[in-house]
């Protein structure tokens, strides 16, 4: 009988749980160990072949000339197929006669397989492409050379090439998918859809160079040859006009003529078919817990609460007179708290990070050797992007961490927001985080690559609660701003889950939202629509957090003066990410060890 995903993880980790503090004494434990790293390379092989993306994201280079069609029945077949396949032979591998660290990797890659197997019970690839996830606007960013496609020889250049024919054969599959989904009943809000339209028509042009994938061919090489240079311009130009621009059309002729009219005015999870369950299932994917869509409501309004408290001090602190809603109107509407240029904004955010990799060093003591950069957001999908963002580098060097800020519509990017923006998407949150992992090259490859939500994003938020610790949030309004961000993240528990378990409608998630935080429209309107589009993420960050900030209060209170901040930072960071249930039974075995 075939366990759920979470009675699969339940049992996981109980047995990880149940490790103790030695490695187990075993007769065999060489074999079994040489066993399992022989599967995990395998398929971590084999999955690389499949997701060519995911190769070209890690810095390697082999399929850089295709794209997987991801969606199509023959793709999601070979997938399930490897899932069961690899499962079944972990299964026979006696997990008892591993070490510690080999039962760590045994678990999570049992989790991930069963989790992704529970996952094809539910119908992703009926509504494939929404304004925030999208193959037309990812295909844009490799494109145009700001993405992890390299252009840095001829070969590069050719591989993107035979991309672009992949990329029409990807484009037809969705259309026929989401043909599908109208005649199942399984389609997109459709506010979100007129969002995506436009964002597809940015790349509908007359002239082929002003065309975002005209990009590579201005920025060439100088060391190219004048052969390849010219044989390299007419391939672009006439893949970009003949192919890619006609894909795009195509798909944009799909959504306004047959899509839009068929899309729903429910904006929630729960009024698709099996919708109530496909909402469960993704709260128990991104936060790697049992808890139910009430209980995390719960905490939502608690924490919403708790967080107005602190803001009520930080009005104190600096003499505000008047409620907490005219407070929310003051931070957002003073001049003093806005910039007027958007290169100022992303000016001011390179300046922090000399400032903040020198105060990290007091409560950290492993750092990633990648080094990192911030861009702007770019145009094309600035809209209805979040305010921050963070592509990780290769542990290679040859691409570094890239910290995306939102520029767009200054009136909604106040500068008392930075600090705990740049904590949460730079230093010391994910490009700390994922770097580290990534960088560990004692953890095997799907651990140094993989993640999970809960653990990622759970780590970026308890990054930016560490702000007075690590020396920042001097300003009280640069701590009203670290305030805002958690609470923030505290108003997403109660609109995700209201809206996809509760029924919620668009406009009510804003009213709570302009209600409870001081949120310009421009950033509630792109983030009300990303909960939409992407159920259950949202509750990944403060679940996660308050898990990690709860696992470090134990460690604390059980070492007394024992506890070492840079070695617990040390602990949670070293192995990757993890189920929150396996980390705290990974720190109580730390600090175990340590009484």
């Amino acid at each position: 009988m075939k366990l759920s995903g979470t009675a699969v993880l339940a049992a996981v980790l109980l047995l990880a749980a149940c490790g103790g503090s030695e490695d187990p004494v075993t007769t065999e434990p060489v074999e079994a160990g040489a066993q399992l790293h022989a599967l995990f390379a395998e398929q971590f092989e084999r999955d690389l072949e499949m997701n060519p993306m995911r190769a070209t994201f890690i810095g390697d280079d082999r399929y850089n000339d295709r794209l997987a069609n991801s969606n199509s029945p023959d793709y999601r077949a070979a997938e399930e197929a490897m899932d069961r396949e690899f499962l079944q032979r972990l299964l026979e591998i006696d997990r008892e006669q591993l070490n510690y660290q080999d039962q760590l990797s045994y678990d999570i890659f049992r989790i991930n397989r069963e989790l992704s197997l529970e996952g094809n019970l539910y119908p992703f690839h009926l509504q494939p492409i929404n304004q925030f996830y999208s193959t037309t606007n990812f295909f844009v960013q490799i494109g145009s050379g700001a993405g992890a496609h390299p252009f840095k020889t001829v070969k590069d250049y050719d591989d993107f090439l035979s991309r672009a024919d992949d990329f029409a054969v990807i484009i037809d599959q969705l259309i026929v998918n989401m043909q599908e989904g109208i005649r199942e009943g399984v389609v997109q809000p459709r506010i979100l859809m007129e969002k995506l339209q436009p964002q597809i028509d940015a790349h509908i042009v007359e002239n082929v160079e002003d065309s975002n994938f005209y990009a590579p061919v201005r920025n060439m090489p100088e060391d190219f040859s004048p052969e390849d240079r010219e044989r390299l311009t007419a391939a672009y130009e006439d893949k970009i006009m003949n192919t890619i621009i006609p894909s795009y059309q195509r798909i944009s002729n799909f959504i306004g003529d047959d899509y839009l009219g068929a899309a729903r005015e429910t904006v929630g999870l729960y009024a698709l078919p099996n919708g109530v369950s496909w909402y469960e299932f993704m709260v128990r994917l991104r936060t790697t817990t049992d808890m139910t869509p009430e209980e995390i409501h719960q905490i939502g309004l608690d924490e919403v609460a708790r967080i107005h408290g602190e803001m009520h001090g930080v009005m104190e602190e600096v003499g505000f007179e008047g409620d907490l809603k005219e407070f929310f109107e003051y931070m957002n509407s003073d001049p003093q708290f806005f910039f007027e240029e958007r290169e100022q904004l992303i000016q001011g955010y390179r300046d922090m990070s000399d400032k903040i990799s020198e105060l990290s060093k007091d409560l950290f003591e492993i750092f990633p050797k990648t080094g990192f950069e911030v861009r702007a957001i770019e145009p094309f999908r600035e809209k209805s992007a979040s305010g921050g963002s963070y592509q990780a580098g290769t542990p290679d060097g040859r691409r570094a961490g890239i910290f995306y800020a939102n520029a767009y519509d200054l009136s909604a990017r106040p500068n008392w927001a930075m600090e705990s923006l740049f904590l949460h998407e730079a230093i010391p949150g994910h490009h700390f985080q994922i770097m580290i992992q990534r960088e560990n090259e004692d953890l095997p490859e799907f651990r140094r690559f993989g993640r999970f939500t809960a653990f990622s994003e759970g780590w970026g938020l308890y990054a930016e609660s560490l702000g007075k610790e690590i020396g920042v949030y001097t300003d009280p309004y640069q701590y009203f701003g670290g305030l805002n961000a958690e609470l923030w993240r505290s108003i997403r528990l109660v609109v995700d889950t209201g809206i996809h378990a509760k029924g919620w409608s668009r406009q009510q998630v804003l009213d709570y939202m302009y209600a409870n935080s001081a949120v310009a429209e421009a950033r509630a309107v792109s983030e009300a629509e990303r909960f939409m589009a992407i159920p259950g993420q949202a509750l990944a960050y403060k679940v996660g957090q308050l898990k990690i900030r709860e696992i470090r209060d134990s460690a604390e209170a059980r070492l007394g003066d024992q506890f070492d901040v840079k070695a617990f930072h040390t602990e949670v960071l070293r192995d990757g990410a993890m189920p929150l249930s396996m980390l705290e039974a990974k720190i109580d075995r730390w600090v175990d060890a340590q009484l």
